[in-house]
């Protein structure tokens, strides 16, 4: 098992805590109907996902 060998200091700690922080969600448009949705999802309001319709919609 690895040991340290030096302390490591504040700045090179907070570094790397920072590079992990969240940064709140991420959002895109829907190519069909322009409503914001999630990425790599299907679009609730229209129900299409890479043009095909995955989700029937009853309006």
């Amino acid at each position: 098992m690895a040991v340290q060998q030096r302390k490591v200091s504040k700045t090179k700690c907070r570094q790397r805590k920072a590079a992990n922080r969240y940064k709140g969600i991420q959002t895109v448009s829907c190519p069909k109907c322009g409503e914001i949705k999630l990425p790599h999802c299907a679009c609730k309001s229209c129900g299409f996902y890479k043009d095909k319709q995955v989700i029937s919609i009853d309006s």
